[in-house]
């Protein structure tokens, strides 16, 4: 492989591990924070007990999305010069707003929300972790901003004398449509994704019967979120992907290994094909389905790989403007199939746990708590599925993939910060793991006596 393969290798490892924990820690931000403003509310102290709980679990992973993090910024300067000269102006702009407003928000008064337990009021306390929560959320888009540039570039021209992009419009920049839709869709993932968290911990506990008084509200409400964020992740997909069909036809055709236009087009549920995937031997199809998620509209056209080609051939030159169809075909499909996977079991538990039951089916509990990894698997697959179909741009229609790399780099630098990269990561991911399973597996703290004034916070020992 040449610098620019292992380039977008370490890119695609190191983007994929970090968006681990960002779902989580966007999700589980919010759900402390409504168990805190539960506790807070009525004073019950299994609320405060669970706020306690997967507020160390949160801090465990959004720890780790940070470390994880900032390598992602390094890798524009160090493998993807000529792509950080060119878009530079424009996409460091929301990059920027993130890290100077967003990132301090969520990390000032995280610190004041770890530390403020017992020296703040307990009300302004707990405005310290919605004040967080609201970082994170703000992190994401100024982020999805960025990538939904590069996705549909809008509020820039290119200097014809410098050859770079510069940016007219910041406006335009952060109003983008895509990221319109894109935010909203991320946001729900991340929500379903944390829901899921919930349901596997506290489904693990139950089965061992421990601490039922935190564990039972925390699977029901981790399924709620996962079956409400779900709905949401389907809505918002819908919209998704026809804003996807008017700005990028290629990656809907990619994703569907749909290589004649069609009127009305089907969708695949599953297909057996070559390897290229130029032909179909074997397939489960729903009839206009794929019409109805292009266009809106049943009887709907959705153009083809072939058509596209040839389209964009005359248009931006001669070259291959197809994406790996196997990588989008499969990536599309198992996203989808992942989510949904994970709602069907948080709908599986609400049943099986519904007037105090407690369920005897190993299989559920199974289900139950191996169902963390279902949204992570589905966000992993979006990814995957968003950056692979836009190949082989960069920025889609300005700026090419092959055009990014940096020219000064060699194959065999890039081979070491991967091996490196990816030794370091592994290494991460096994501490990651032990403390979060570890913390897990402890339960929620015993609650300090009981303080003489109610009118500030308890001592609470974290143990951070």
């Amino acid at each position: 492989m040449d610098a620019l393969d292992l380039a977008r290798w370490q890119f695609g490892i190191t983007t994929v591990y970090h968006f681990l924990f960002v779902p989580i820690t966007i999700g589980m931000s919010a759900l402390v924070a409504g168990l805190q403003t539960a506790w807070v509310r009525t004073g019950k102290e299994h609320y405060l007990r669970a706020t306690r709980f997967w507020g160390k679990l949160f801090l465990i992973n959004f720890a780790m999305g940070v470390v994880t993090g900032i390598v992602q910024e390094f890798q524009f300067g160090m493998n993807w010069s000529d792509y950080s000269r060119f878009v530079g102006d424009v996409f460091g702009a929301p990059l920027a707003i993130e890290g100077l407003l967003a990132f301090f928000l969520e990390s000032t008064f995280l610190g004041l929300w770890i530390f403020g337990w017992d020296r703040l009021p307990k009300r302004l306390h707990l405005a310290t972790i919605w004040l967080a929560s609201i970082g994170t959320l703000l992190s994401a888009y100024f982020i999805l901003a960025a990538n939904s540039w590069m996705q549909h570039p809008v509020g820039y021209t290119v200097n014809p004398v410098s050859g770079r992009a510069e940016l007219t419009s910041i406006w335009a920049v952060l109003t983008n449509s895509t990221t319109l839709v894109t935010f909203p869709h991320t946001i729900t993932a991340c929500f379903l994704t944390a829901g899921a968290v919930l349901l596997a911990v506290s489904a693990w506990h139950l089965k061992r019967r421990n601490q039922e008084d935190v564990f039972r509200p925390g699977l029901k409400l981790g399924a709620w979120v996962v079956l409400i964020a779900g709905v949401g992740v389907l809505i918002t997909g819908d919209l998704q992907a026809r804003i996807m069909t008017e700005q990028q036809p290629m990656k809907m055709a990619a994703a569907e290994a749909l290589y004649d236009t069609s009127k009305p087009a089907s969708f695949s549920i599953f297909t057996i094909g070559s390897l290229d995937g130029r032909e179909e031997m074997a397939s489960v199809r729903i009839p206009s389905l794929l019409s109805f998620m292009a266009t809106g509209s049943p009887g709907g056209e959705v153009e083809g790989i072939n058509n596209l080609q040839a389209e964009y051939a005359e248009k931006y030159g001669p070259g291959d403007y197809t994406p790996y169809v196997p990588v989008t075909y499969w990536s599309f499909r198992l996203m989808i199939g992942f989510g949904g996977l994970a709602m069907l079991v948080a709908l599986a538990a609400l049943w099986a746990t519904r007037r105090g039951r407690a369920p005897t089916n190993r299989w559920l509990w199974l289900a139950a708590i191996t169902s963390i990894g279902m949204p992570l698997a589905a966000n992993s697959f979006g990814w995957i599925f968003t950056e692979m179909g836009r190949q082989p741009w960069t920025v889609f229609g300005v700026f090419k993939t092959a055009d990014s790399v940096s020219p000064s780099v060699g194959a065999g630098s890039v081979a070491t910060s991967l091996i490196v990269l990816t030794l370091l990561y592994g290494v991460l991911a096994v501490v990651e793991v032990g403390l979060f399973v570890r913390y897990a597996r402890a339960g929620a703290p015993e609650l300090p006596p009981a303080s003489d004034d109610d009118s500030e916070d308890r001592p609470l020992a974290f143990a951070y």
